[in-house]
This record gives structure tokens, C-alpha cells and sequence, in this order.
């Protein structure tokens, strides 16, 4: 039983607005658009419904507008002014895994991703929310992501509110497709310039959102990389208890990054092997019959044959045998020709199951071959038997179907979701690689959104369940196939604002602002939180190696193979430059990177701008030539 409160209608006296609202939608639904204040109506069309010839088609183009197209837009293109600071406390195999799982806003972290995996993307699957009322919506705020992030870490507003009652998008805002479409814009933009030229993108969806979703990718990835649309056979059984259909599935829109993009085969399944047959036991094998007759005309298509009965046989009007006489003469010579069990049936050419590729795949996609609802809840259960941990899984087979399709086993392709819910896209990676002995690799980004149903044991948050599902995955691999060498880990990581301290000036206390800021660092901020962070600006990839030397008494490390050199100790005397710069400069020598090297340093380190002079000036001589300080 739910409590009425005072903001339910019925509650309150009539809406006489919604009320006329709701006639103008009945009669004329083109009249209604969406404004920034809830409902609005389209002057220029009313103006053509009643006739007014003062309406003209100057501001008509074809495409999705919606208010705020052109902030969202915006959104993709400013920087992000954030950082990933690494845990490796609570990842697996943090020294040798390629794997990574990233706790924040998917918008902020798409930015941060795009210098160092640009063009490097194979496969991206997501599951956004399907907007249909009851699911959270991203509040992004168009001035400042990263403050509304932190916002959202705490869950509260601007003023100090809880959010949760912000967290869905109801159709009573008068914003239902309006905010789902300001948050799926920038994030689409930003996905497609991470896929690599033969990469491809899957994006679940349902009839809430699948039009307007079509016509976003159409823009986002242009009309000539529409691949299919694949429907997904989602439930077990009818639910008898819908008004009025039972909606059994869900759509899968699926866009490639260049045109002609082509999905690798299926392997063949046993209800596809399971039509073929041998009654005439055939040495050759199991084979099914095949149409003799084609509707395309063909020169030699008209004849008329005699079987081995006497029986003559002839194309019906308007069909033509598929083969000429002597060829189909030929083949029963050998005995690929099948006139039924008692000799007296039309012919049929036999198609032998060793010579049949493997399947195209279909646009219908069976919860027999890929799972279903049901599936995904029980794969749950295996790995949270304490508790219903998560409402609306996808199956593994589901995503191992997309795997299959569009990713290859040697290559180490990287696979992306940034709606990564409860992990089901790493786990059915892993699954896959164990499978076939692939080394596909992926990257998860899951907002710390509160759990619906409470915490799991200590996990209170979706991207906690992330972690520990794929923790729990790995070993159950790790018990069912002992002697599996495949990459199970994964590195942590959890947005954050930017280790370098920004220029803020307390306008009333200038003098302590300037104390502050004369180390750039922020407090509280490791080695290691401020090295990433220097991996993403300059491009390079997260799970890159790393080694570390004793150099002068000060730590150094190299990154890249020496792509990258930090010394980020936080005193460097006079005394200690030269033995330092020296011991940096021989061992950039000894790794002899490709590329030109970057080494940096704390700038508050050095005891005067003399001995930072110094330490670049020897760098410098020795062809260290990009010498920068944070």
C-alpha cells in the first residue's frame, strides 16, 4: 500500500493546465514540444494548422532537435579538468593485468580516456537507462561536471538536499526525452571518436527510447554506418499481466565506425546442424535438399527432365531450374541429386552439412542461443547466492554473442562499457577468452549510484557490486580450469578532481592564497595519483609498464620504456641535482625509447631556481630536451 503525500495529484485540485495540455495532445500532438519550463507550444506550427499564411519552411531541416542540443553538444567538446586516481587496494592482479575498471561519471571519463585510447576501441556495449520513468538519469550540469559529480558521490544538490529524489526522470518534469537525450548525446560523440576505424558499437534499448535513440546514432555516426537492428528474445514466458501487450523483447541498434563493416560468422549450433540427414546414407555425409528452381530467369533454365522412374519434370511457370541439364545430370551422376525415397519425386540438389560455412548471423537473436532475463538473474545468483543483488542483468551469452560477431581472439582487442552496471560485459570477456584463448581486454566505467534494493553485505553502491562481481568471476574461473593462464585481473581506478592545485584566489585573503599555491600539488595526493595522472594528459595507456629506481637517494620512475621519466621527490638540494640528472640521463640511455622522452619533476622541490636550472640544463645537453615541472 503507497502512501499518498502532499505532492501526489491526488492530492491536489485539477491541473487545469495538464488538463489543457492534454486535449491539445489529443487533437494536435505535433503542436507539443518540450521547453525549458516543462511544455511548450511550436508557434509556427499551430500557425500552419489553422492556416496562417505567414508560416514559412525557412527554419525547417531534417533531423532530432531537442532543447538543449547545442549545450549537450558542447559538453563532448569542453576538457575535463578531472583525474583517475589508481586502487590498486581493491583491484586483482594490479602489476600484470591490462583490464580496467573505472568508478565515476562515464561523460567526464570518456573525456579523460580520449588521449590515450583514441582510435583504439574494437567493440563498445552499453545498456544506458531505458528512460522509462523509474530509472536514474545522469544530472549532468553543463558549467561544472566534476562538481557535480562530487555532488553526486554525497548525493546531494546545490543546496545541500539529498538527490535522491532528483534520481528519476518522470514524465511529470516535462523533460522525459529532453534529459534522456542531453545525456546520451555528449556520451555517444565521445564513444565514437574512442572506436577504432574497424571498431563497432551495440547500445541496448526498448520501445521507450529505440526511435529516438535510432536517429541520435544516425547523427552521431552518420546514416551509411547503420548496420541492423537486433532483437533481443528477452523474456521466458508471456506476462499475462500487461494491459496490453506482453513486451517479450528488447532492441539492440548496432553502428560500425567506418561503412561496410562486416560481422564475423557464427559457429554452428546443434538446432542448426539438427535439420540435416542421411536416408540414403550418403558416404559424404549428413546433407539437406535444396530448391531446384530459381525465380531469376536463367538461358538454360527451361527444360524438361526425366527421373529415374520415368517421371518427367518441369519448372511451374514463371520459376527456371537453378543448374542447366548437364549439370544437374552431372551431379546425379555422383550421386548429389535426390529424387525422394521412391525415385519419383521432383529433384533436389543435396547440400552436404562439411560444406556449409558457418552461420550469418540473424537479426533475431533467441533466448535459446543467447540467454534471457531469467538467465541473467540465475548467473547472479551463482555469484551473489547471499542476496538478489542486482535487478536488471544482461546474460553473458548475450554479450558473448556481440564478442563473437565483432572481435577477434589473438589481436587484443579492447572491448568498452560505459554503462557498466553489474559487470556483465567484462564477464562475459573473461568468459570468452578462457573459451576460444583470446586476449581481448576491457574497460568498465560504472557511476557509484546507490543500490535500489540496500546494500549486499558491505556493498552499497552498483559500482562496488562491478568489483566484486568480477572478483568472484575470476575465481570461480580459477576453480572450474586451475592450469587457465588468461588475464582474470583488473586495475581500480575512481574519478576525481585533478592533482594539480588550481589558481583560486580567496579575493579577501590574497596573502594566505598565495602561500597556498606555492605547492601545486594538492594535499593528501600519492606518487602514484599524481604519475596516472601524467599517463592520461601525455596519452599514455593505464596499464603501461612502469619501473622504479634509486637514483641520488631520490625515487625515479620510468614509464613506457623510458617514454616517460618522473622524479616526483619533494626536496631535491643543490648538492643532489647533478648525481641525479646524471643517474636519470644514463638510464634514459640504457631503455633508449623511440620517441622523444618527457621528464618531470616536482617544482617545489628544488631548493632555488638555480638548481632547477641546472637539472635541465644537463638533461638537456644529453638529449633529454622535455624537461616540465608540476
Amino acid at each position: 500500500m503507497q502512501k499518498i503525500t502532499a505532492q501526489d495529484p491526488e492530492a491536489k485540485s485539477t491541473d487545469i493546465v495538464a488538463g489543457n495540455i492534454e486535449q491539445l495532445k489529443t487533437l494536435f500532438p505535433e503542436l507539443i514540444t518540450e521547453g525549458t519550463d516543462g511544455a511548450a507550444i511550436n508557434v509556427d506550427v499551430l500557425k500552419a494548422l489553422v492556416g496562417d499564411k505567414t508560416v514559412t519552411d525557412a527554419d525547417e531541416k531534417y533531423g532530432l532537435n531537442w532543447h538543449g542540443k547545442r549545450q549537450a553538444r558542447q559538453m563532448a567538446l569542453t576538457p575535463s579538468t578531472g583525474t583517475l586516481r589508481p586502487c590498486p587496494e581493491e583491484s586483482v592482479d594490479w602489476d600484470t593485468t591490462r583490464n580496467l575498471m573505472i568508478e565515476g561519471d562515464n561523460l567526464e571519463v570518456l573525456k579523460l580516456l580520449q588521449k590515450s585510447y583514441a582510435g583504439k576501441v574494437k567493440l563498445i556495449y552499453i545498456d544506458p537507462p531505458y528512460n522509462t520513468g523509474k530509472d536514474f538519469i545522469y544530472p549532468d550540469n553543463f558549467q561544472d561536471n566534476i562538481k557535480n559529480y562530487q555532488q553526486l558521490m554525497g548525493w546531494r544538490d546545490e543546496k545541500g538536499e539529498k538527490i535522491s529524489s532528483l534520481a528519476k526522470n518522470s514524465e511529470a518534469s516535462g523533460r522525459f526525452h529532453t534529459d534522456w537525450l542531453n545525456m546520451m548525446y555528449p556520451r555517444l560523440k565521445l564513444a565514437r571518436t574512442l572506436l577504432r576505424e574497424d571498431g563497432v558499437i551495440f547500445v541496448s534499448i526498448d520501445d521507450h527510447e529505440v526511435h529516438h535513440l535510432r536517429a541520435l546514432m544516425t547523427e552521431v555516426f552518420g546514416d551509411e554506418n547503420f548496420v541492423a537492428t537486433a532483437i533481443w528474445e528477452k523474456a521466458d514466458s508471456p506476462r499475462n499481466s500487461a494491459r496490453q501487450f506482453s513486451e517479450d523483447h528488447d532492441f539492440i541498434l548496432i553502428f560500425s565506425r567506418i561503412p561496410n563493416w562486416a560481422p564475423d560468422r557464427l559457429p554452428r549450433t546443434e538446432a542448426a546442424n539438427s535439420i540435416y540427414s542421411n536416408p540414403d546414407n550418403d558416404p559424404r555425409g549428413e546433407w539437406l535438399p535444396g530448391d531446384p528452381y530459381a525465380n531469376k530467369p536463367y538461358s538454360k533454365g527451361k527444360y524438361t527432365i526425366t527421373g529415374p522412374t520415368g517421371r518427367t519434370f518441369s519448372p511451374p511457370p514463371g520459376r527456371f531450374w537453378r543448374i542447366s541439364e548437364e549439370k544437374l545430370r552431372e551431379l546425379d551422376t555422383k550421386g548429389r541429386i535426390w529424387w525422394g525415397p521412391n525415385g519419383n519425386a521432383r529433384p533436389s540438389i543435396k547440400r552436404y552439412l562439411t560444406e556449409v560455412a558457418d552461420l550469418t548471423p540473424r537479426t533475431l537473436w533467441k533466448k535459446e542461443d543467447v540467454g534471457s532475463n531469467r538467465t541473467s538473474k540465475n548467473e547472479m545468483r551463482t555469484l551473489f547466492p547471499e542476496n538478489e543483488s542486482f535487478d536488471t542483468p544482461k546474460p553473458t551469452k548475450l554479450v558473448e554473442r556481440m564478442l563473437r560477431l565483432s572481435t577477434f581472439t589473438t589481436e587484443g582487442d579492447i572491448v568498452l562499457d560505459f554503462f557498466a552496471g553489474s559487470g556483465t560485459t567484462a564477464h562475459a570477456t573473461i568468459n570468452l577468452n578462457r573459451e576460444d584463448g583470446g586476449n581481448r581486454q576491457f574497460i568498465l566505467v560504472q557511476l557509484p549510484e546507490p543500490l535500489s534494493g540496500g546494500a549486499v553485505n558491505s556493498l552499497n553502491t552498483i559500482s562496488a557490486i562491478t568489483v566484486e562481481r568480477l572478483r568472484r568471476a575470476g575465481e570461480k574461473i580459477k576453480s572450474d580450469a586451475p592450469n587457465y593462464q588468461g588475464d582474470l585481473g583488473f586495475r581500480v581506478f575512481k574519478l576525481d578532481t585533478s592533482n594539480i592545485r588550481a589558481w583560486e584566489p580567496d579575493r579577501d585573503n590574497l596573502g594566505k592564497t598565495l602561500l597556498d599555491h606555492l605547492e601545486h600539488i594538492k594535499s593528501g595526493r600519492s606518487e602514484a595519483d599524481i604519475l596516472y595522472e601524467l599517463l592520461l594528459k601525455l596519452g599514455l595507456d593505464l596499464c603501461v609498464p612502469m619501473e622504479k629506481r634509486t637514483i641520488a637517494g631520490k625515487e625515479v620512475h620510468a614509464i613506457g620504456g623510458g617514454v616517460l621519466m618522473a622524479c616526483l621527490a619533494e626536496t631535491i638540494t643543490s648538492t643532489e641535482v647533478e648525481p641525479l640528472a646524471l643517474g636519470i640521463v644514463e638510464w634514459h640511455k640504457a631503455l633508449a625509447p623511440a620517441v622523444d622522452t618527457t621528464c618531470v619533476f616536482r617544482d617545489s622541490a628544488f631548493a632555488d631556481d638555480v638548481a632547477k636550472t641546472n637539472c635541465t640544463a644537463i638533461l638537456n645537453q644529453y638529449g633529454i630536451t622535455n624537461v616540465r615541472s608540476l
